[in-house]
């Protein structure tokens, strides 16, 4: 009874352009972040922290970034591990290079510099469509990944061609533990997805979701289409190279291309198709199932003790893992954002059955 809308008086235009309308959602979003600020650097251990919740937020925020493209704007990529590469090789330039500078400021020119990437990859989108686009940032994909292998100057000479990564350093204190890592992480990505879910609910946002949907219409209504898929191509580029950025400082210690390949690129888009396309929510939940259940399932086989062989192991992961995701797309093919809001409608009408 306590999950309502009915009755919420809204007597402000800000009250009715709430991003939660509900009470119980405003709270919960709230105690959420507050828990994750405040308990959960104090409760988890090293592991969990460096391990599990790091690589998710970071995974989430590379997720944002593509679920803006895809999932918002129509625009299939299979480019994000590129734009990652590129945030994540800038930010380390910057930093080193210019160490006088803060480091979110740094890496917010890093993500800048991958958002211009993402846009000059976006004009072929102005010409092509649909499955051509994914192929144009397929391009990408292997273009960058050359490039950050034969430029010496990117990786700053260093013959092995991978790149320590300092340590961060704001107003004196370093952030080189592991719970300081964690929070440096949480904030950023607990921010850009506010500004995410507000870019959304803008014109602009409604101007990519009308791309989407239907491009000629959207033209003839008076959208600017070439606007909005450069912007979406720009955000989107802009998000997953600040996630380079805090993958390869506050997670792998190093710069290295081989953390940015291909694989990486399909494994945030499963990310957005198995949590919801068009959904910042989705983009937390996809990260969230992609990371945590190989965990599990590596966790699962511990029981059967040495009856398992490590390579029958590794191959069984795989197997378990591939049969979970195709199982739930059948299930439920709109991910599972659509299954945490078929939940929120039914405890909105609880207790009645309809």
């Amino acid at each position: 009874m306590f999950y309502r809308d009915a009755g919420a008086l809204k007597t402000t235009y800000a009250q009715e352009q709430a991003i939660f309308p509900v009470a119980l959602d405003r709270w919960a979003v709230v105690i959420l972040v507050a828990a994750g600020a405040l308990v959960v650097p104090l409760v988890a251990g090293p592991y969990w922290l460096g391990s599990i919740l790091l690589p998710f937020l970071i995974l989430s925020l590379a997720a944002i970034g593509l679920n803006i493209l895809t999932g918002y704007a129509g625009q299939l990529s299979l480019g994000s591990g590129a734009f990652m590469a590129v945030g994540a090789y800038a930010a380390v330039n910057l930093v080193i290079r210019l160490p006088g500078l803060p480091f979110p400021v740094s890496f917010a020119l890093a993500g800048l510099v991958a958002g211009a990437v993402g846009l000059a990859f976006g004009l072929l989108s102005l010409r092509i469509r649909g499955f051509y686009v994914a192929v144009a940032t397929l391009a990408a994909q292997f273009f960058i990944e050359w490039i950050c292998t034969h430029l010496p100057w990117l990786v700053l000479n260093t013959p092995s061609g991978v790149v320590s990564t300092p340590t961060l350093f704001l107003f004196g204190f370093g952030f080189s533990s592991v719970p300081s890592r964690y929070l440096v992480a949480f904030a950023t990505v607990v921010a850009l997805a506010f500004v995410a879910k507000n870019l959304i609910r803008s014109s602009a946002g409604r101007a990519l979701m009308a791309v989407r949907d239907h491009e000629t219409a959207a033209e003839l209504t008076g959208v600017d289409t070439t606007r909005a898929k450069l912007t979406a191509f720009a955000v989107s580029g802009f998000y997953c190279g600040v996630a380079g950025a805090l993958w390869a400082f506050l997670y792998l210690g190093n710069v290295e291309i081989e953390a940015f390949s291909l694989h990486r690129s399909f494994q945030i888009l499963f990310m957005i198709i198995i949590g919801g396309l068009g959904s910042i929510l989705g983009s937390f939940l996809g990260a969230a199932f992609i990371v945590l259940l190989p965990v599990a399932i590596a966790n699962a086989a511990t029981l059967f003790g040495e009856a398992l062989k490590p390579d029958v192991l590794a191959n069984l992961e795989l197997m378990i893992f591939g049969g979970l995701i195709v199982t739930f797309l059948i299930i439920e093919p709109n991910g599972l954002a659509r299954l945490a809001l078929k939940a929120k409608e039914r405890l909105r009408r609880w207790p009645l059955p309809y």
